[in-house]
């Protein structure tokens, strides 16, 4: 690869990463709002209790989210 096309990758790639890690905290909230209410209301969303009240009801929890939470996991929760 020449210079000028690797810099293009790296810059395109620097450009996606931000935008899919928003994506991520997006679907959380989008997928997983109802569930966190249902099982685990009156927790802090940002909190270890929600956490660990998610992987107590993750059979519980919708596809949906279970999807969105394995995304996120997958990025390393960025």
């Amino acid at each position: 690869m020449n210079r000028p096309l690797t810099l293009a990758f790296v810059l395109g790639l620097s450009l996606v990463a931000p935008a899919s890690a928003e994506t991520g905290k997006e679907d959380l909230k989008r997928y997983c709002t109802g569930d966190a209410t249902t099982y685990c209301g009156g927790l802090d969303p940002a909190g270890e209790e929600m956490k660990a009240c998610f992987t107590k009801h993750r059979k519980d929890l919708s596809e949906n989210c279970r999807r969105a939470i394995d995304a996120y996991t997958a990025t390393g929760g960025k």
